[in-house]
């Protein structure tokens, strides 16, 4: 006889085990829509177009572009805390799930326009290669400074949560390029001040785009295997059927699935054959075994004293 029991942790028969921790790599609750992305969003696109109008005054290509790779962060930033407010709307009777997946579509946009940024900078920087022009290299210098405290002020406000959350990951990422990228024009500008040598600023727009590249392509890479309901990284689904498998009296684990439902939160659904008598019993240790050893909290596991007649492959 099948038992299916969803664990919620409401002390009931079927319970529904759930809570905000993302398989691996988190052990409390996020808190993913907070008061961080309104500072960062208000304070950034105050700063883009200050840098623009300094940009267009001073005839530096490089500021501009640096304004536009700050606005799609601007934007990247409205995208997340969006997300991050959805993901906290409760669920309905359509979107049993809630609204967790946005914050996973957020961070998949963040790495694209990322991206896109960089791409864009490129272009600027190969343009300027072959059309070097004079420009204020004091002015640039003192604009970029301040983007970099801007930028990095703004970075270290996600960066306790961005080894437990994709979608802060995306934000301290896009914050951390932008400072990288603020730290490259203050040191050209100081270059060509030196030695006026204008070449200078578009050699280390191209370097700045390689490093930022390089560490956006684990971002793209975890968001697009979320999208596709993948495990999250850092959750060995095998080690999971395995430790199933070492539970007293399970004799086969079938139907196993482990997908991230958000950024931070990851579910898992399983068949479990058994020989036990006390189902409820075994019940209670796997969904224990999945919460302690895997940080998996939202588990549905289906208890079978013989394989069924609808699982052809049991």
């Amino acid at each position: 006889m099948a038992q299916a029991h969803h664990d919620h942790d409401h002390d009931h028969a079927h319970g529904h085990d759930h809570d905000h921790s993302h398989g691996g790599h988190h052990h409390g609750p996020v808190d993913t829509g907070d008061w961080r992305y309104a500072v960062g969003l208000i304070v950034n696109l105050a700063f883009v177009g200050v840098e623009f109008g300094a940009g267009l005054f001073s005839g530096s290509t490089a500021l501009m572009a640096d304004a536009g790779h700050n606005l799609s962060d601007v934007l990247g930033l409205a995208m997340a805390g969006g997300a991050a407010w959805l993901a906290r709307r409760a669920s309905g009777s359509q979107n049993t799930y809630g609204y967790g997946k946005a914050t996973v579509l957020a961070a998949l946009a963040n790495a694209l326009l990322l991206i896109f940024a960089c791409g864009a900078i490129a272009f600027e920087a190969v343009r300027r290669l072959a059309e070097p022009a004079p420009v204020m290299s004091g002015l640039i210098m003192i604009v970029a400074a301040i983007g970099f405290v801007i930028n990095l002020g703004t970075a270290l406000m996600f960066m306790r949560d961005q080894h437990s959350d994709l979608n802060a990951k995306g934000a301290y990422l896009h914050m951390m390029a932008d400072a990288a990228v603020s730290v490259g024009v203050v040191i050209a500008g100081g270059v060509i001040w030196m030695t006026g040598w204008s070449i200078i600023d578009p050699l280390v727009s191209l370097g700045i785009v390689a490093v930022i590249l390089i560490g956006t392509w684990g971002l793209l890479k975890d968001s697009v295997n979320l999208a596709m309901d993948a495990a999250p990284r850092g959750t060995d689904v095998e080690a999971v059927r395995a430790a199933f498998l070492a539970l007293p009296g399970v004799t086969a684990v079938h139907d196993l699935h482990v997908w991230g439902l958000s950024t931070t939160e990851t579910a898992l659904t399983a068949h479990l054959c058994h020989d036990r008598a006390d189902a409820d019993a075994l019940l209670g240790e796997a969904q224990a075994m999945a919460r302690g050893r895997f940080q998996i909290r939202h588990t549905t596991l289906q208890l079978e004293a013989a394989p069924l007649p609808d699982c052809p492959g049991c």
